[in-house]
C-alpha cells in the first residue's frame, strides 16, 4: 500500500491522528507504570512486562487501519509477556469499531477470551475460576460491544451522508436539466414569435421595394400587411414574456382557429406564395396546446417555403380525426435560388419536433419524391369532453 494511502487509512483527519497518538502515549505510560507497581505473578520480570506493555500501548497508533493485526499482536505479545491490560480494552474496542467482518470480530474475541482463561496473567491465588471467567466475559464483551455499536453508528452516518450527497448531486442534475429544458422552450418560443413573423415581414419588405414605384396602391397594401404582422409579432412576444414571468398560465386559453390559419395563408399569398388549403374531418373542440401546435406547424412550414422555395406551389392538408389531428404541408421544387437571403439554422423543425413529441405525437420532415419538401405530423386528441377550446 502506498504511504499516502496507508496514512489516510490510519488517520483520516488531523483530529483522529492527534487522538490516536495521545491515546497510545497515555496508555503506554499508564500500563507501564501500573504494571511496574503491581504486585502479581508474572512469568517474566516485572520490568520486562512493563516494557512490553509500553510497546503494546504504542502500537495503538495503527488501531484504525489495522484492527485485526493489532488484535493478533495483542494475543501473541500480551500472552507471551502478560502485559497491556488497559491497552487490551482499546484494542477490543477498535476491533469492533473498525473491522468490516463481524465473523472475524467474534472469532478473535472468543479466541482472546480463551487466551485470557488459559493465561490469566497477574492475579491473586484466592480468585476462583468462575470469577475469573465472569470477569473475562465482562472484560472482553463490554469494549467489544461498544466498538460494534460505534462502528455501526459510524457506518449509518456515512451512509446517510453519502445518500444526502447523492441526492444533492441528483437535485443539481435535475436543476441543470430543468434549466436546459427552459432554455430550449424559450428558444423555441422566441423562434416561433420572432423568426417566423420577421421572415415573412422581410419577404413582404422585398416585395414592397420591388413594386413601390410601379404600383403604389399595392405597395400601400403590402405596407399595411407588414404593419399588421409587426403588431402580431409584438403581441406574441408579449405573451412569451408573460410566460417567462408567470408560467404557462399566462398564455391565452383560446387555441388558434381555422381563421388564424387562413390569415397565415393570406399573408403568404400577399407575399406571392401560392398556397392551397384543404380541411377534412369533424369540426370538434380541441385543447389549446394542440391548436397552438397545429398553428405553429403551418406557420413554420410556410416560413420555410418562403426561405427556400418562394416560387413553389404549396399545399396544406388538415385532417381532424376522432382521435388525432393530422397536418401535412408539401411544396414543389424550388424554381431557383432563394431571393430574400433569409438565414436558416434548422431550429424551427427541431422546435416543432419537440412540441409534437411532447404531446405524444408523430413528426417527420424531409425532401419529397417530387423534388420538393414535405412536413407531416399527427397529434393525438383526448376524448371530446376533455377540451373546450375552439376547433380548427
Amino acid at each position: 500500500m502506498p504511504l499516502r494511502a496507508w496514512w489516510s487509512a490510519a488517520w483520516p483527519t488531523r483530529r483522529s491522528r492527534a487522538l490516536d497518538v495521545s491515546l497510545a502515549l497515555g496508555l503506554a505510560a499508564l500500563d507501564g507504570a501500573w504494571l511496574a507497581l503491581a504486585d502479581g505473578r508474572f512469568w517474566l520480570p516485572t520490568a520486562a512486562v512493563s516494557a512490553a506493555s509500553v510497546v503494546l500501548g504504542l502500537a495503538l497508533v495503527v488501531r484504525r487501519a489495522h484492527p485485526v493485526a493489532l488484535m493478533v499482536f495483542l494475543l501473541i505479545w500480551g500472552t507471551a509477556t502478560g502485559g497491556g491490560a488497559f491497552a487490551a480494552l482499546v484494542v477490543l474496542y477498535s476491533l469492533g469499531a473498525y473491522t468490516a467482518s463481524r465473523r472475524t470480530v467474534w472469532a478473535l474475541a472468543v479466541l482472546g477470551y480463551l487466551f485470557f482463561l488459559i493465561f490469566p496473567g497477574p492475579t491473586s491465588d484466592d480468585v476462583s475460576f468462575l470469577a475469573q471467567a465472569l470477569f473475562g466475559v465482562t472484560f472482553v464483551t463490554v469494549p467489544l460491544l461498544l466498538g460494534l455499536y460505534m462502528g455501526a453508528r459510524k457506518q449509518l452516518v456515512a451512509t446517510l451522508q453519502e445518500r444526502a450527497a447523492r441526492l444533492e448531486r441528483e437535485q443539481h442534475l435535475l436543476a441543470e436539466r430543468a434549466r436546459g429544458e427552459e432554455r430550449t422552450r424559450i428558444a423555441r418560443e422566441m423562434h416561433d414569435v420572432v423568426a417566423n413573423r420577421v421572415s415573412v415581414m422581410v419577404v413582404h419588405a422585398g416585395a414592397l421595394k420591388a413594386i413601390a414605384a410601379r404600383d403604389p396602391e399595392r405597395a400601400a397594401e403590402t405596407a399595411g400587411v407588414i404593419g399588421d404582422m409587426g403588431r402580431q409579432a409584438l403581441e406574441e412576444l408579449r405573451q412569451v414574456i408573460g410566460v417567462l414571468r408567470q408560467g404557462e398560465e399566462a398564455l391565452p386559453q383560446d387555441a388558434p382557429t381555422l381563421l388564424h390559419v387562413r390569415e397565415l395563408i393570406g399573408q403568404s399569398g400577399a407575399a406571392g406564395l401560392r398556397v392551397d388549403l384543404s380541411v377534412r374531418g369533424e369540426d370538434r373542440p380541441m385543447p389549446a396546446t394542440v391548436g397552438r401546435t397545429v398553428y405553429r406547424l403551418v406557420q413554420e412550414a410556410l416560413t420555410n417555403v418562403h426561405k427556400h422555395a418562394a416560387a413553389a406551389d404549396t399545399r396544406i392538408d388538415l385532417r381532424v380525426l376522432p382521435e388525432a389531428v393530422e397536418v401535412e404541408v408539401t411544396n414543389g421544387a424550388s424554381g431557383g435560388a432563394p431571393q430574400h437571403g433569409l438565414p436558416s439554422g434548422g431550429n424551427g423543425l427541431v422546435g416543432l419536433r419537440e412540441r409534437v413529441n411532447g404531446l405524444g405525437g408523430f413528426f417527420e420532415a424531409g425532401p419529397s419524391a417530387e423534388g420538393g419538401y414535405a412536413l407531416r405530423a399527427r397529434i393525438p386528441l383526448p376524448a371530446p369532453s376533455d377540451g373546450t377550446a375552439p376547433a380548427l
